[in-house]
């Protein structure tokens, strides 16, 4: 009697092991397409998420102190400049994005809620492009923010604006953000402190009233509960754009990534510019800490 053993493997369990493989290299290939749509979406506004968070804290630390000192609406002190600066961020980002604004209030000081200011707003659910607006209407205040303080330093103080600009163009480059950001920061940091306060501007009145308007504007260019949820939905749609992005590109064999890290080199300027809110919300603290110290001495 003659006995065959076979080690093999069939067909058919070949072909089993092939459609496996296949049905794992897609999965792998989807994890890292989602991994890598995470890594873009970090590198094209992680900075001015950072951003945010830090003008958040500051905020919250100075505003704290204003109302130790002066109760409740020692905020007000700020808010008639800062409060409208922050809702025409959201109206104009609104526009923007193609959302129908239905109610809008620059300022109200006698709301029963404490709110100071709302924009309220309506759009597609069906439209990613109004859906992905949600990120930039819900970031609306710091875009405004910075934008009103330098069109102020450039109004009202020129000179330290030309020195602010100056340091930009000298030492910010279009390079990958690692921990040159650090110097970006203190560089332009350096150059507002060390033109700003001058012996010249202090005898100006103009740069007493750019302080007041700086002090002002950064003391309310932080995100809301409500603006932070707002900015969390619109995040969400352009992950997902982005994923849809790289699964194209994968497919006609693109390079994405190249794409947009040379896009998210742009935070070198988001940075600098940045900057100059960071400061001035630096200084709004050391104000409000000061009125604080000052009112209990007093009392």
């Amino acid at each position: 009697m003659n006995v065959f053993l076979s080690y093999g493997i069939t067909w058919m369990e070949r072909e089993s092991l092939k459609g496996l493989r296949i049905e794992m290299d897609i999965l792998f290939s989807f994890i890292h397409t989602l991994l890598i749509s995470l890594v873009e979406l970090l590198y094209l506004f992680g900075v001015i998420m950072a951003v945010g968070v830090v003008l958040g804290i500051l905020e919250r630390y100075s505003n704290s102190f204003l109302i130790r000192a002066f109760g409740p609406r020692g905020v007000l002190f700020t808010a008639w400049i800062g409060t409208p600066i922050h809702e025409i961020g959201h109206l104009i980002q609104c526009f923007i994005w193609g959302h129908r604004v239905t109610r809008v209030k620059l300022l109200q000081f006698n709301s029963p809620t404490g709110i100071l200011g709302f924009v309220e707003h309506q759009y597609n659910r069906k439209s990613w492009y109004q859906q992905a607006g949600n990120f930039f209407i819900g970031l609306g205040p710091i875009f405004s923010g910075i934008g009103s303080l330098i069109l102020s330093m450039y109004l009202l103080v020129p000179e330290t604006y030309k020195a602010f600009v100056k340091e930009i163009q000298l030492h910010v480059t279009l390079e990958k953000i690692d921990f040159t950001f650090l110097r970006i920061i203190s560089g332009a940091i350096l150059a507002i402190s060390k033109n700003l306060f001058t012996l010249e501007n202090l005898i100006n009145p103009l740069f007493w009233i750019f302080l007041i308007v700086g002090i002002s504007i950064s003391s309310h260019i932080a995100l809301s509960k409500a603006d932070i949820e707002g900015a969390a939905k619109g995040l969400l749609t352009i992950y997902f754009i982005l994923v849809l992005f790289n699964v194209f590109t994968a497919v006609f064999k693109l390079n994405s990534y190249g794409m947009i890290v040379k896009i998210a080199e742009l935070n070198a300027y988001v940075l600098a510019f940045s900057s100059i809110a960071l400061f001035f919300s630096v200084v709004a603290l050391v104000v409000s800490m000061l009125l604080f110290i000052i009112k209990k001495q007093i009392c």
